[in-house]
């Protein structure tokens, strides 16, 4: 995946857990379709996160179809998770060289606790999408992601 330069400046966040983006939030059409699109994906099936705030829309995958490395995954077969509005960013076990590109994009960043080395460095922010054009990015990853989670 070809990752160009996300506009503008970054969003604030917090820098401690809950992990949350604080501004540039979208409207609760566009996390709406985000998940119409990252819940369509083959595989995936929707279920509350294990790690995350209440609401939040976690994507996991059957037992038998996650045969990614231990840092593909959060928690269990947990891979990535949406959180609920007003937020809108995600939390995704992003291939380790994607993640990289993610931050250096400008597209997400470090989870906290992956900074401290509580959970795999490869656990990024992905910044809430703010038009279609950046839906289609942010489920791009996503479907990186899953790749990488199953083990392709």
């Amino acid at each position: 995946m070809i990752l160009p330069q996300r506009s503008g400046v970054r969003p604030r966040t917090t820098d401690t857990n809950p992990h949350t983006q604080l501004d540039q939030n979208p409207s609760a059409s566009l996390v709406d379709a985000l998940c119409v699109r990252l819940f369509a994906l083959s595989g995936v099936i929707e279920q509350p996160s294990a790690v995350s705030v209440p609401g939040a829309r976690a994507l996991w995958l059957l037992p038998e179809n996650a045969k990614g490395p231990r840092e593909a995954f959060m928690i269990w077969t947990e891979f990535a998770h949406v959180h609920p509005m007003p937020d809108g960013s995600l939390h995704v076990a992003l291939p380790p060289d994607l993640a990289e590109e993610v931050i250096r994009q400008g597209w997400g960043e470090p989870h906290p606790a992956a900074k401290r080395g509580l959970i795999p460095a490869n656990v990024c922010m992905v910044y809430a999408p703010r038009d279609e054009n950046e839906i289609e990015i942010v489920a791009g990853l996503v479907e990186e992601t899953l790749q990488f989670a199953s083990g392709r």
